[in-house]
C-alpha cells in the first residue's frame, strides 16, 4: 500500500475503465504506477460498471475506426493475460433512413477502410435475421461482421488485477482534490481530500463525469464536458423466441440511426432479456445525482414494438440500470496534455461522450505513450485536443448531427 509522500513514476488519477486500462498500460512498460480511486473499486456511480457495451468499427468519423480495430487487438492481448473473456464477438447491424446523413457516412467508412459490409433493403433484413427485425420500406440495413459485447465492469477488473501483477499500486477512497507542480525537483503532486500526498514524475487524469470540475480546479480551464444520467432497459423476449436473441447465435449487436438514436445487444447478461436503450440522458452534477426516474419510454416502447417484430414485449422494460455520460458539444473525445504550468507532465482523458468503452484498451495506450514519451504513435489526435473548443466552442465541425454509441 502506498504511504503519503511515495514518489512514483506515473500517477493515474480516477479508476473507471480508461484509468484502470492506462495503469495497465504504463505497467507493463515497467514504470511503477499507482492508480487512486474517489470511491471503492468497481462502484456503480460513474460510467464503468454494467453488464454490456458494444463494440463495432462502424463508425461516421473515420478517424475512430482504427482506434476501434487496434482495440480488438488489445482486448483479445488482454484476455490471453488474464485467462477469462470480456470480449463476446457478434455481427454488428446498423440501420436507418436511406438518406441519414450519419448512416451514410458508415457505409463510406466502410468503403474508405475495406469493411466487408452489406447493404440491405427491407426484405433483405428480413430474410437475414429471420424476420426478428423489421425495417420501413425507406430504410437501409448495414451488415457487418465486427460487432460484439463487451462486460464492463468484469473488463475493469481485468485491467486492474493485471495492473496489479505488474506492480501498480491501488488505493480506493482517495478523492483528488489537487494537482500541483513541483517547482523544485519537477514533476507534480497530487492532494487527496483525507490530507494524503503523492509525487510523480508524470500524472494521467481520467475522471469520467467528474473531469470538468477536476481540471477547473487545477488548471483553470473550462472543459466543455457535460455529465449525463442515462438510462439502460431490458425488455423480456416473448416465450418461445429466448434461443433466437442470445449472444453466440447470429442475432446482432445493432444501431438504429435517427432521433432518437437506439442501440440494443444479444441476450447475455440476464436470459431471456434483451438490452434495447436510447443514447441520451439527463445533464446532472455527478455529485447531485437524481437517480432517476429516467427518459420517458414512449418513442423506444414504439421502436421496440415495431422494428423487432412483435417478438420481444414492447409494454415496457422488466428491468433498468442507470449509468453516466460525460459529453462534449462534438460527442468527440478529449485526449491531450493539460498545458500551461503542467507543460507534457499532466495528461487527461476524458469526454468520451457514451461511446468510449470499446476504445478503452487503445485510449490507455495512447494515454501512456502521452505521458511517457510525450507523444502517441499510429493515431491522429488533433480531433480530440482541447484548444478545439477555443476555436469553436461546439468544437469539431461536422456535417451530421448525431449521437452514437
Amino acid at each position: 500500500m502506498a504511504v503519503s509522500g511515495e514518489e512514483f513514476d506515473v500517477i493515474v488519477v480516477g479508476a473507471g475503465v480508461m484509468g484502470s486500462s492506462t495503469a495497465y498500460q504504463v505497467s507493463k512498460r515497467g514504470h511503477k504506477v499507482l492508480l487512486l480511486e474517489q470511491f471503492d473499486f468497481l462502484h456503480q456511480r460513474g460510467s464503468s460498471h454494467g453488464e454490456s457495451r458494444t463494440i463495432r468499427s462502424t463508425y461516421p468519423e473515420e478517424y475512430y475506426y482504427p482506434m476501434v480495430m487496434e482495440s480488438y487487438k488489445l482486448w483479445e492481448e488482454a484476455e490471453s493475460h488474464i485467462g477469462y473473456k470480456v470480449y463476446f464477438k457478434a455481427q454488428q447491424f446498423d440501420m436507418g433512413s436511406s438518406d441519414d446523413k450519419c448512416l451514410r457516412e458508415v457505409i463510406a467508412t466502410c468503403r474508405k477502410h475495406s469493411v466487408p459490409h452489406e447493404i440491405l433493403d427491407r426484405q433483405q433484413v428480413s430474410d437475414k435475421f429471420s424476420g426478428r427485425f423489421d425495417i420501413p420500406d425507406n430504410w437501409v440495413g448495414v451488415c457487418t461482421s465486427d460487432g460484439g459485447v463487451i462486460k464492463p465492469t468484469k473488463a475493469v477488473s481485468m485491467f486492474q488485477t493485471l495492473a496489479i501483477q505488474n506492480g501498480t499500486v491501488l488505493r480506493d477512497y482517495m478523492e483528488v482534490k489537487d494537482i500541483r507542480k513541483d517547482g523544485v525537483k519537477g514533476g507534480v503532486w497530487v492532494y487527496t481530500s483525507n490530507g494524503e500526498k503523492f509525487w510523480g514524475k508524470k500524472c494521467v487524469v481520467t475522471v469520467g463525469a467528474w473531469t470538468t470540475k477536476l481540471v477547473k480546479t487545477v488548471s483553470g480551464i473550462d472543459l466543455p464536458i457535460q455529465p449525463l444520467e442515462t438510462m439502460v432497459c431490458y425488455w423480456r423476449i416473448k416465450e418461445g423466441h429466448e434461443d433466437k436473441y442470445a449472444i453466440g447465435g447470429d442475432f446482432p449487436t445493432f444501431a438504429s440511426y435517427g432521433e432518437p438514436y437506439i442501440y440494443g445487444t444479444p441476450s447475455l447478461e440476464f436470459p431471456g432479456l434483451i438490452k434495447v436503450a436510447v443514447h441520451g440522458g439527463y445533464p446532472c452534477d455527478p455529485d447531485k445525482r437524481p437517480w432517476g426516474p429516467g427518459m420517458a419510454l414512449g418513442t423506444l416502447k414504439q421502436w421496440v414494438e415495431e422494428r423487432l417484430s412483435s417478438l420481444v414485449d414492447s409494454g415496457g422494460p422488466v428491468a433498468t440500470q442507470l449509468c453516466m455520460y460525460s459529453m462534449t458539444p462534438d460527442e468527440d473525445f478529449v485526449i491531450d496534455f493539460l498545458g500551461g504550468e503542467f507543460g507534457k507532465d499532466v495528461v487527461v482523458g476524458g469526454g468520451f461522450s457514451g461511446h468510449g468503452f470499446k476504445m478503452s484498451p487503445v485510449v490507455g495506450r495512447i494515454l501512456t505513450d502521452l505521458v511517457l514519451t510525450g507523444e502517441a504513435k499510429g493515431v491522429e489526435l488533433k480531433h480530440f485536443r482541447i484548444g478545439r473548443f477555443e476555436e469553436n466552442p461546439k468544437g469539431n465541425f461536422k456535417e451530421f448531427l448525431h449521437h452514437v454509441m
